[in-house]
């Protein structure tokens, strides 16, 4: 890069980058909150629950970067045009277009990032997310387990917990087994954990005892330290982990596996495979937006805020409209043309725009140029 450029792309970079990190924080923040239950109903770890929050980011990168580029673009391009920096590159004879290439460079660079994130990185995070969601949600501990409460599962186990510590410690336990024959078997132990030997959840109690009723009709009394009991026969689902649109890899979507589950969805999944191309795309339309509306008309001492102003209201108008296009095509294939052809109107218009200007800046080059050889012999 020449040196003119190299300084606009140091200038831009901190901007975008603090808006990146800016819009990464509140979407860390609206994400943490929606999975607040996962701590606070289903008893998970801390671990667990930043984990899921951490995992559900790429997802949402589509809608950071595009927004992190028009406003970390229009703080730097509106404090350089304020401090007639670009009026000194006009003067030089550089041109709009040229001005605005290290520019472009960023987005270029975000666009390729975030499609990157949307074919690899989003569907591998996905799937580890969906995977930590299922084991959440068939967790003993948490489907079953409360505090205080005697519950009782369909294959006829019933426990009891006075108080399940956060580190997923059950205090003061009780369990009756609904055994073949009326040989039931009670369990009280002053604490316990279920833990994962060899793919089964055994449940390991200390300081307790159990009682079971023999052939002969005998109760039989036992005592232990410590004794493992297997409950996950008692526990037998028959749910299965099952990917969704968002989870899967792009020969997932475009050639998913022939069961009549994937046909049913499978404008789904094309709808899907299409968004992932065609959001990149919002990189270079909000950037050249952001161009359009400092560099793109005439200097003017009070500011840009009617032009930026209608540039942030024709973002916002495409990105929504963007949506409502790809919600649609899952039931009409022909709609996902729509999904590349929203962010691509932007991107002519401000080309088209940015090759005014500098037709009309070259014209007044021009025009002055011929005054000055005008005036000489004078």
């Amino acid at each position: 890069m020449r040196t003119l450029d190299r300084y606009i792309f140091r200038q831009l970079i901190l901007p975008i980058g603090g808006a990146v990190a800016a819009l990464t924080a509140i979407a860390l923040l609206s994400q943490s909150l929606t999975q607040f239950d996962l701590v606070v109903e289903r008893g998970q770890s801390a671990w667990v629950f930043i984990k899921i929050t951490l995992l559900s980011m790429p997802q949402l990168a589509g809608l950071i970067f595009p927004i992190a580029l028009f406003v970390g673009t229009l703080v730097a391009l509106t404090r350089m045009q304020g401090e007639h920096e670009f009026t000194a590159a006009y003067a030089s004879g550089m041109s709009l277009m040229r001005i605005a290439y290290p520019i472009l460079r960023i987005g270029i660079y975000l666009t390729l990032i975030s499609l990157m994130v949307n074919l690899f990185i989003q569907p591998l995070t996905n799937r580890a997310m969906r995977q930590e969601l299922f084991d959440v949600k068939n967790d003993l501990l948490s489907s079953l387990v409360k505090e205080g409460d005697f519950a009782t599962s369909p294959t006829g186990l019933t426990i009891y917990v006075q108080r399940i510590d956060q580190n997923g410690l059950l205090r003061q336990l009780f369990i009756r087994t609904d055994e073949a024959g009326g040989r039931d078997r009670t369990f009280a132990a002053r604490e316990g954990r279920i833990v994962k030997v060899d793919g089964s959840s055994v449940l390991v109690m200390r300081n307790g005892s159990n009682q079971q009723l023999t052939e002969k009709g005998v109760i039989e009394h036992q005592t232990w330290d410590q004794a493992s009991f297997d409950i996950t026969s008692y526990f037998a689902s028959d749910d299965y982990l099952q990917f969704k649109e968002g989870d899967r890899y792009m020969h997932e979507l475009l050639f998913p596996v022939a069961y009549a589950y994937e046909k049913s969805i499978q404008g789904k999944y094309v709808a899907e495979a299409n968004a992932r191309l065609a959001n990149p795309l919002y990189n270079l339309a909000f950037v050249l937006l952001a161009i359009v509306s400092v560099l793109g008309g005439r200097f003017s001492r009070n500011g840009y805020a009617q032009r930026i102003g209608v540039a942030a209201v024709v973002a916002l108008t495409i990105r929504i409209f963007g949506v409502v296009v790809e919600t649609a095509s899952a039931s009409a294939w022909v709609l996902n043309l729509l999904q590349y052809i929203v962010p691509m109107i932007p991107i002519f218009v401000c080309l088209h725009l940015i090759r005014k200007h500098d037709g009309t800046t070259g014209r007044v080059h021009q025009a002055i140029r011929r005054d000055r050889n005008a005036l000489q012999p004078l």
